[in-house]
């Protein structure tokens, strides 16, 4: 049995829609982005006290690029990874691994909005930094999926992939502290990309406890 352990609105999203769309068989334990995560028992799993950890006949794994590969390898039949003999191989790797750029900038935006209590402590250069740092990777984004001749539809010319589950939870993060105004291939992907179904399942039910309680974040100004 594979278990995912998942807090709502962070990087563990990006496994919990992967999970779905290879179509396998997990459960999930849901965790509250809060102290219980330095818990002794949860230590265990993560020992940076972070979301995701994954369970897996006795093993354990921390962190979300290394599941996407190992998962993508595991069960190649659903089409989600590119192999080493795939010409799109090297295309995969580099943008499974940018969702991780992404949410540096998003982890730091974060922490400036909502986890520091004490506006002393906030700042607004900070905040438009790493805002103006998200812009530059849709920028990123827009440029890979807009060609001289034609824009593609997903990340990969091959078609959809993990790249863009991993990337495309990302955006969904960024979105709450940069908009894709401006970028409108990223906007069409990520529209497109979001309308699957294995997307929808990872929203936040009714009851979750949510990181994110506005839709968007605006900039500080002191």
């Amino acid at each position: 049995m594979i278990t995912l352990h998942h807090v709502p609105q962070s990087r563990s999203m990006r496994v919990l829609w992967l999970l779905h769309e290879l179509g396998i068989e997990f459960q999930v334990v849901e965790h509250a982005f809060d102290k219980s995560l330095r818990a002794p028992e949860f230590l265990s799993l993560s020992p940076a006290g972070r979301v995701p950890a994954l369970e897996i006949e006795g093993e354990r794994m921390f962190e979300s690029g290394a599941m996407v590969e190992y998962l993508c390898d595991r069960f190649p039949e659903a089409g989600l990874g590119r192999g080493p003999d795939s010409m799109d191989r090297m295309a995969w790797l580099v943008w499974v691994h940018f969702a991780e750029t992404i949410s540096q900038h998003v982890a730091a935006l974060t922490q400036q909005h909502i986890m520091l209590y004490d506006d002393a402590m906030r700042s607004p250069i900070v905040m438009k930094l790493e805002a103006a740092r998200l812009r530059k990777c849709y920028d990123a984004i827009e440029a890979r999926l807009s060609t001289p001749l034609e824009n593609r539809d997903y990340l990969l010319t091959s078609g959809f992939s993990a790249c863009d589950i991993c990337v495309g939870q990302a955006v969904y993060m960024a979105r709450r502290f940069a908009r894709l105004d401006g970028h409108p291939e990223t906007q069409k992907w990520y529209e497109r990309i979001t309308e699957r179904e294995g997307f929808k399942a990872v929203l936040p039910g009714p009851d979750a406890g949510l990181i994110y309680e506005q839709d968007f974040y605006e900039a500080w100004d002191g």
